[in-house]
């Protein structure tokens, strides 16, 4: 009865030896790699970088002001633009001061052309007043559209001086290296006082609170998988593996080639689905590290 006990029990240790072995050898659903939205600030002046301070791997806030360009020949430009719209006003209130005196006398003159009416009615006033009247009614028009018409260009001017202040107001603006969003600064481009241009990228910055990790499916294993989905994602963590859960965010809609990064030939030249899944980062993971996705 012993013995009979003993071999039903050692059946049983090796069951369990080789479902805990079966398991061991079982394979991830999907292989891939970390990656973020990194996005490059570039500078959006000319000029020299008067205040730069960042450092690679600072966690910057959305907004934060990280450096300016100098914006000493903008201002000067800005002055001499106050100075030129104001002695063009000048001139403007000239012309505009002709047009009110004119205006004035074009009053007076209508005033006196309904007396007029009113005198002829009464038979107390002849048709050369009233003719005499309007034609300097006329006259009066005329002279206010010439010298509406020769202050137009005055005008024009002024807007055109508008126009090129609110200009430098946003070189001026744009002078400030405001940080676009909340993120790990990856790599740094610049140092102060280098001269940087518009367009010219000074550092590279990336959210790495969620990271996402791309893996290829094949096509069999599509029906199992859906956005929104729950995964477990594993990294090499020393001799174990360290598990993440992860949500399934984006399914590619048209296979194709799996990567290279894939190392059997065989495998390269088959098509997958590629699928990215959100990990929320507790530090450990970074951009480039390999992971393994695991359906649960």
């Amino acid at each position: 009865m012993i013995q009979k006990t003993l071999q039903i029990t050692g059946i049983f240790s090796i069951a369990i030896l080789m479902l805990s072995c079966g398991n061991d050898n079982e394979k991830a659903d999907g292989y891939g790699n970390f990656e973020a939205t990194e996005i490059t600030v570039s500078a959006e002046n000319n000029g020299k970088l008067m205040s730069f301070n960042i450092t690679e791997g600072q966690n910057l806030e959305k907004g934060k002001l990280v450096g300016f360009i100098d914006t000493i020949p903008l201002s000067l430009s800005r002055e001499q633009l106050i100075v030129s719209k104001k002695v063009v006003a000048s001139k403007s209130k000239g012309v505009l001061s002709q047009i009110t005196v004119l205006k004035s006398k074009l009053k007076t003159a209508n005033t006196n052309k309904v007396r007029i009416q009113n005198l002829i009615k009464d038979n107390a006033g002849t048709q050369k007043q009233l003719d005499d009247i309007n034609g300097e009614i006329d006259v009066l028009n005329q002279q206010i559209r010439s010298i509406e018409i020769q202050n137009a260009p005055v005008v024009n001017e002024l807007k055109s001086i508008d126009v090129q202040l609110l200009q430098i107001e946003d070189k001026i603006e744009k002078s400030k290296i405001t940080n676009p969003v909340n993120g790990t600064v990856l790599v740094k481009y610049a140092e102060p006082d280098e001269i940087t241009a518009f367009g010219k990228p000074l550092y590279k910055i990336a959210d790495l609170s969620t990271m996402q990790l791309r893996v290829y499916v094949s096509e069999p294993q599509l029906p199992n998988i859906k956005i929104g989905q729950e995964v477990t994602v594993k990294i090499d963590s020393g001799e174990e593996m360290k598990s993440y859960s992860g949500k399934i965010s984006w399914i590619a809609s048209e296979a194709e080639f799996t990567p290279k990064i894939i190392q059997t030939k065989e495998e390269r030249v088959a098509l997958v689905y590629a699928v990215k899944i959100d990990v929320i980062n507790d530090g450990s993971l970074k951009i480039g590290m390999p992971a393994e996705m695991w359906i649960q």
